[in-house]
């Protein structure tokens, strides 16, 4: 009997049982597609040791006119510039007070009472004290988070060094409060203690969730304007240096709340969605609202510049801006418009280019080669001129295994240099973004996988993609081959796995005695890199079999006996002894300076009965 060639079709569909897919691949972690066959996704590598506070939901890279390469970095604690791994905090300051003897310490605790009569401050804040006299032994002229707020007057913080003694006092403090912190997840809460008394039905409870925060910017010029959602505009200028902290955007009719920032490439107008009305403190969730040509300090509209507002017609809020090729595209709750210039007197117009749609996240939408894409509530869109489903062979399997409460962690981004959309976002029973799915754009095809991210940003000014993780670092991502987040190195476990296909006609029993596993290890780091391949025969085509390993968790199917084959840099063949009607094969890997290719495997076997 000839040697069987396994040439799959590239990609993973999960929109039917193994057996239904048979022809192509059906399960995988941490690989990907190119030029039709599988392999290991590259590796990642911090950029430093140094860390940030808080949650980062926000990346952007610009370089200014002294050629320094920044990354603007907001996190729901603080905002930073990143330069050279090093992150210096430009968080704006919120107010900025005096105040009398305000600390009341404890002997032998490193707590300290605080009072401020002035309020507006919540747990989790910063403030920085200036200018105060020791007080039981403790001087506290430095930052702090607020502990604790204890009553609307007082709240408490950590000294970090218990005091010597009980005492009131400190002198003249000045106390410079940061702009308030924001949830770092949605927590839903769900009952009692859930809202405010006597709210939703008796028995049943109310319940209430917080927005995570999120933040939006864009460089105008050498310079950054940034905000966070429901907030207010900030900028920072470059002139000043890395170590000042980013000041109220001020000038005519600025608007004081906004969703979303963006700066447009076309003639470069600062746009506010979701703003306050013009000479109005009331939030309209479908305004639009557009800065003078060239300037971001004049939103006053008149004869003499181009400033000016529009309110879009289609849902009930704006949920996601994007630039576009000269086009500015806005994502409502239910319709996508794009904003196209057109001068004065009207200067920015809106066309309604799709409706019925549905955007998971204000982060959802990732923009390649002239098209969006963006991910929904229960599929995925593309938008080229014309706005129509996107064709996926994973949307059964992503979001029956989705945390519908989570949708404000959904964020996506571009890998250009593999023609690649990744969207991460929470599965089931998580909190986190511990999940993946990705598109390739070029070869059409779908891939998936584990991975806890929480921003992301492509290679435009840097050497490497660029992501945010949970461990309050940023790491170089597609640079070398092991998960290098931490100091200690660490393998990254990948593996593909089949859909089942028939051996011969699938009737009769086939005897696989051979193999030639068609694999190649080029960039590994070891010398002698090795992956495994498994052959899972099956006597009856089924709806899978056990593989506790699976991503998608394990089947059950009647598996005979497998044969677990290891394969190294210059295998040609393996000997094996297995038999089945229909085959499954998997190949993986899990040790550190590995990574692989796989071709086109080929099998020898022969007839072996019907029993």
């Amino acid at each position: 009997m000839p040697l069987k060639k396994l040439t799959l079709k590239p990609g993973i569909n999960r929109e039917n049982t193994r057996y239904t897919s048979e022809g192509g691949w059906y399960d995988c972690d941490k690989i990907r597609f190119r030029q039709g066959t599988p392999e290991k996704i590259g590796g990642w590598q911090r950029i430093s040791a140094t860390t940030f506070l808080g949650v980062c939901r926000s990346l952007w890279n610009w370089v200014t006119l002294g050629s320094q390469n920044l990354i603007g970095v907001g996190t729901n604690l603080k905002f930073y510039i990143e330069n050279g791994g090093a992150y210096n905090d430009i968080t704006p300051l919120r107010a900025t007070v005096t105040l009398t003897n305000p600390f009341e310490t404890t002997s032998g605790s490193p707590i300290v009472e605080v009072t401020d009569a002035n309020g507006g401050y919540s747990d989790g804040d910063f403030v920085t004290f200036s200018g105060a006299s020791a007080v039981g032994g403790l001087t506290l002229n430095a930052e702090y988070q607020l502990a604790e707020t204890t009553t609307a007057n007082v709240y408490t913080i950590d000294a970090g060094t218990n005091a010597g003694s009980s005492a009131t006092g400190g002198g003249t403090v000045t106390a410079a409060y940061q702009i308030n912190v924001g949830p770092a997840f949605v927590v839903p809460l769900v009952g009692w203690g859930a809202s405010s008394w006597g709210s939703g039905t008796w028995g049943v409870g109310a319940t209430s969730t917080d927005s995570i925060r999120l933040w939006s910017q864009a460089n105008f010029g050498e310079d950054l304007i940034f905000g966070p959602r429901d907030g207010a505009i900030y900028f920072w200028d470059a002139t000043n240096g890395l170590t000042t902290r980013a000041v109220a955007l001020a000038g005519t009719e600025v608007p004081t709340s906004q969703k979303l920032i963006l700066v447009s490439d076309i003639n470069r107008f600062v746009f506010c969605f979701g703003a306050n009305e013009i000479f109005s403190s009331t939030v309209n969730p479908m305004l639009v609202r557009w800065s003078d040509q060239e300037d971001a300090t004049n939103w006053s509209p008149s004869a003499t510049n181009q400033a000016g507002d529009l309110i879009l017609s289609n849902g009930t809020q704006i949920v996601a801006a994007k630039q576009a090729r000269q086009e500015v595209l806005i994502w409502t709750d239910s319709a996508l418009y794009a904003l196209q210039y057109v001068g004065a007197p009207a200067v920015w117009t809106a066309q309604l280019v799709g409706e019925n749609i549905s955007i998971a996240s204000q982060n959802a939408v990732a923009y390649a080669n002239g098209v969006a894409y963006w991910m929904g509530k229960d599929k995925f869109y593309m938008y080229d001129g014309r706005t129509q489903p996107l064709q996926c062979d994973l949307r059964k399997f992503i979001f029956n295994d989705f945390n519908a409460e989570q949708y404000e962690q959904v964020f996506a981004g571009t890998n250009e240099s593999y023609h690649e959309i990744w969207w991460w976002y929470c599965s089931t029973d998580s909190n986190v973004s511990d999940r993946y799915v990705v598109y390739n754009y070029l070869e059409q095809v779908w891939y998936y996988g584990t991975m806890s991210r929480t921003a992301w940003l492509d290679s435009g000014l840097r050497n490497y993609p660029l992501a945010a993780t949970y461990s309050n670092n940023l790491v170089n991502h597609e640079q070398g081959v092991d998960d290098n987040e931490t100091a200690v190195t660490a393998a990254i476990p990948a593996y593909v796995s089949s859909a089942q296909f028939d051996l011969e006609d699938g009737h009769q029993f086939a005897f696989i005695w051979r193999i030639l596993p068609d694999i190649t290890f080029d960039g590994s780091e070891v010398g002698s890199p090795m992956a495994t391949m498994t052959l899972l025969p099956l006597q009856n085509s089924g709806s899978g079999y056990n593989d506790p390993t699976s991503v998608g968790g394990s089947n059950s199917g009647g598996i005979t006996r497998t044969a677990t084959l290891p394969v190294e840099q210059f295998t040609g063949q393996i000997f094996t002894r297995v038999r089945g009607r229909q085959l499954a094969i998997k190949v993986e890997s899990s040790e550190i300076g590995v990574t692989w290719q796989l071709g086109s495997p080929r099998i020898d076997m022969r007839a072996d009965g019907r029993r």
